[in-house]
């Protein structure tokens, strides 16, 4: 008896994903709760484990396939088995007369012919995936113009992407429509041979997609400031071996000024509001997202009442979703739920940047590479160890005395670390 393979529930309001990959074919021998394949949604990469023992009997959904919560990936046959055909054609007798093997012959052709039409029929009526019809709407594509690959011809959002790059004809215009989908003009015949294509994973699009709408939607605007790093070092420098002891996590930097935004956040709430049409949503906790970068892209896993955590509350939990984003077992609720977040430029060399707000928050943080700097103190030239810190935020809802007050608290948290001990 065959088992099926269906797609797991993936989250709240995660309604549909993408076939990434299949790590077995057709026929091959799977163990129970062994990894079958892989999902993309617009937040996490998701495996899905065989749900018996058995053979891969089916493959109903292919790699690039477009697919809904519950719908149908495959199936297992148990033991060794493969799936059996639909249907089972009898043997022709080698005694049958010739009229007789001349009738099935054509009996055969003519089921063949019905075969070919029903299915040429049930191609044309296939509807696109709703990824794909969403992007032949935002791109004014003329739908019978584009080859589908999908399952019973389906035109799938990879399709649409490949007829956008090779020039599909576009349909004419009856209303007004977003702006279409640039197309790329087509390499030097010298240089086309060096390139590659490569198609976009679903967190890819995903994050290009937000990032997008953040600089079209919200009034972004940055405002600077710099740290003096000493006596956060000094700090780390005396208590970090004592610290990993007696808690089994390292003490780094984003315990510091993940406790800093929420002191800072407390103060100015409006950094930590998001705006809802003609409303401002005031959140009066505090889950701080903190941009972690993986090999399939940057993520925002979400460190959930940070507020009400101490310093090494906060290390551990960042630790694990650390873990969680670089080996792919983040899940969808370690993403959802942040209000502000902090991303860490300096890890990578950075000195300055911009950081785009992750929508709908209205204010990120970004952190920058330590330098030795030259600085006046009390009329002296020192060296200390500096960092710039840099606040993106939506002018929408957040005024500049805000925007610049919040930095400042931030700053005088991280050089006067006993602030945050004493809540001041």
């Amino acid at each position: 008896m065959a088992t099926e393979i269906r797609v797991p529930t993936l989250g709240e309001s995660v309604t549909e994903a993408t076939i990434g990959k299949w790590f077995k074919k057709v026929g091959d021998a799977i163990a129970a709760d062994e990894p079958l394949v892989e999902l993309e949604t617009d937040k996490v990469t998701v495996e899905v484990p065989s749900p018996s023992a058995g053979t891969l009997g089916e493959i109903a959904a292919k790699e690039g396939e477009t697919v809904g919560v519950g719908a149908l990936l495959g199936s297992i046959s148990a033991g060794g088995e493969a799936a059996a055909p639909a249907t089972k054609p009898q043997a022709v007798s080698q005694a049958s007369s010739p009229d007789a093997a001349s009738t099935v012959k054509q009996a055969a052709a003519e089921t063949a012919k019905i075969a070919g039409d029903a299915g040429a029929i049930e191609q044309r009526t296939m509807p696109p995936a709703p990824a794909a019809a969403k992007l032949i709407a935002e791109a004014n594509l003329a739908v019978d113009q584009i080859t589908g690959t999908g399952k019973r011809g389906q035109v799938l959002k990879g399709d649409v992407l490949d007829a956008i790059a090779k020039g599909a004809p576009s349909q004419p215009a009856e209303t007004p429509r977003s702006a279409p989908v640039a197309v790329r003009a087509p390499s030097p015949a010298e240089d086309a041979p060096r390139e590659e294509r490569v198609r976009m994973t679903k967190l890819r699009q995903t994050i290009a997609r937000r990032l997008k709408e953040a600089q079209s939607t919200a009034a972004m605007l940055t405002t600077f400031n710099e740290v003096d790093m000493s006596a956060v070092m000094a700090l780390r420098a005396k208590y970090k071996d004592v610290f990993e002891k007696k808690h089994g996590v390292k003490l780094g930097f984003m315990g510091f000024f993940t406790k800093a935004v929420t002191h800072a956040l407390k103060e100015i709430p409006a950094v930590n509001a998001e705006i809802d049409g003609t409303d401002i949503i005031y959140k009066n906790f505090a889950h701080v997202g903190v941009a972690v970068g993986t090999d399939k892209g940057l993520v925002v896993p979400v460190v959930r009442d940070a507020d009400q955590m101490g310093i090494a509350e906060i290390e551990k939990e960042i630790g694990r979703l650390g873990l969680a984003a670089r080996d792919g077992k983040l899940s969808v609720a370690d993403m959802q739920g942040g209000t502000f977040t902090i991303s860490n430029g300096g890890v990578y060399g950075s000195l300055m940047s911009t950081p785009i707000l992750n929508a709908p928050q209205s204010g990120i943080l970004g952190m920058h590479k330590i330098q030795d700097r030259p600085v006046v103190v009390g009329g002296q030239i020192v060296i200390r160890p500096m960092m710039y810190l840099a606040l993106s935020y939506d002018h929408r809802i957040v005024d500049g005395k805000e925007a610049v007050t919040f930095l400042v608290r931030v700053k005088e948290s991280l050089e006067d670390p006993e602030r945050l001990v004493l809540d001041l």
